[in-house]
């Protein structure tokens, strides 16, 4: 048992789904003698503590203490090691609503069982084997994914693509540790010298661990997503273009200079990349107090955002400003030329025409929002996006070249050796082979209760 986490075997109880008003909702219990504390507050009794694995038992569940009914439900029951935590489980589906659920939640409390923690049942299910960390992680990458590509990618490392890349990077340097300490043991012996068989092993091992790490900026992007701001002069049209790339009526578009004082924003999906769309004040300069400073507010969101969509009004043309905020600008700024259906001229070299009265243009425009920030390289199917297993890969990372390094330098190789075994130790941190209680602690807490 780890120290500052619950007993591993306690019998606990939560709700799975959320709280409110539903058809159905549905109450996890796990642990010790589980299926023979839900019996004490199950009707018929029997019939539940003989079911078994895999088995649904319709009956009531009454509160222990008078005797009165709590509801009527279906029970799911799993014995172990076939189930979700590797324990014990008993799901309970019950009517929706609040009054249902605390019924239920009050008798199995009487039963002797208690509140789950949050991520304690996907706890369980890694300490009893059931799933590796990366496996733990996707779980809640899953529920929290803001567009189906950000839960494909969470669905692959469920899936077991993330460990299966870590553990053959990881079992190829095992190889190479166990044939170095072969060596360290009998030197007297005539083994091949590790450094004529292992570099390029080892050199296949830093390229892979190189890839990678740069997957995760793409596991990020797609878990937070992107903030891309709408910037330009007054009436350029980026009110338009929020409520065409929104697909709903909601920044009021007017010929009137300086309608939008203040910003909106509104979550979208782009290529299954969640984006947070942020219309901005038309950027002039005011004597206005209320517009000045949703100016000021504006050029903050700007200078704060991933991508910034720079609208020209093509009817209008470049003006001196324009040409200045241009001039000035980045490779995250994606010139404009806003109004394209009522042009005065063609487009300056760089600018992609939209119009959001014909739709020319929208789906060149999302296209090159996707590109600018994920590139146009497919995605691998094992992609990392959370910290941990980043700080994870790079200390392996910098292990290996150590070890990589002082081969080179012919540093003697039970000195050398440390490194390579602190990049094996640091490769099966990321699986959850080598972790510490204050790691799982700090993972699990950022789960829902009840999964």
């Amino acid at each position: 048992m780890m120290e500052s986490i619950h007993d591993p075997d306690d019998a606990i109880a939560a709700p799975a789904t959320p709280w409110g008003i539903s058809a159905l909702a549905v109450i996890r219990t796990t642990g010790c003698r589980c299926i023979e504390k839900v019996s004490t507050v199950f009707k018929p009794s029997d019939r539940l503590k003989k079911a078994l694995g895999g088995m649904a038992v319709y009956g009531e569940v009454f509160n222990p203490a008078d005797g009165s009914p709590a509801d009527q439900v279906i029970a799911l029951v799993f014995r172990a090691p076939a189930s979700y935590t590797g324990q014990d489980t008993v799901e309970l589906c019950c009517h929706g609503g609040i009054p249902s659920v605390r019924k239920v939640l009050d008798a199995l409390k009487a039963a002797g069982f208690r509140d789950a923690g949050p991520g304690e049942f996907t706890l369980r299910a890694f300490l009893n084997g059931k799933v590796d960390l990366t496996q733990a992680e996707a779980v809640n990458e899953l529920i929290t994914a803001k567009t189906r590509r950000a839960h494909d990618l969470a669905f692959n490392r469920l899936s077991g693509a993330l460990w299966k890349k870590v553990d053959e990077i990881k079992q190829s340097l095992v190889e190479v540790l166990s044939a170095l300490e072969l060596t360290l043991d009998y030197p007297e012996d005539e083994i091949e010298e590790p450094e004529e068989i292992s570099l390029p092993t080892l050199s296949s091992a830093r390229g892979k661990l190189q890839s990678l790490l740069k997957t995760y900026r793409t596991g990020r992007l797609f878990q937070q997503g992107i903030r891309l701001a709408l910037a330009g002069r007054t009436n350029a049209g980026k009110s338009s273009l929020f409520n065409l790339l929104l697909r709903e009526d909601r920044a009021i578009v007017s010929e009137i200079h300086g309608t939008t004082r203040d910003y909106l924003e509104s979550w979208i999906t782009m290529n299954g990349l969640p984006v947070l769309l942020l219309d901005t004040a038309g950027l002039r300069a005011s004597d206005h107090p209320v517009e000045a400073e949703g100016i000021r507010r504006s050029e903050e969101i700007i200078e704060n955002a991933d991508l910034v969509l720079y609208l020209v009004d093509a009817s209008r043309g470049l003006s001196a400003e324009d040409r200045e905020y241009l001039e000035k600008s980045t490779d995250r700024v994606i010139p404009v030329w806003s109004k394209a259906d009522i042009a005065a001229a063609e487009p300056p070299e760089g600018f992609l025409p939209v119009s959001t009265v014909t739709d020319q243009g929208r789906e060149d425009l999302e296209r090159r929002i996707y590109e600018s920030v994920l590139g146009t390289e497919p995605l691998d199917a094992a992609v990392i996006d959370s910290e941990r297993q980043k700080d994870c890969l790079t200390r392996a990372l910098e292990a290996l070249e150590r070890f990589i390094g002082d081969v080179g330098e012919g540093i003697p190789l039970d000195a050398a050796s440390a490194d390579l075994k602190e990049a094996v130790d640091a490769l099966g941190e990321i699986t959850g082979e080598v972790t510490s209680s204050d790691i799982l602690q700090r993972m699990f807490s950022r789960f829902c209760v009840g999964k």
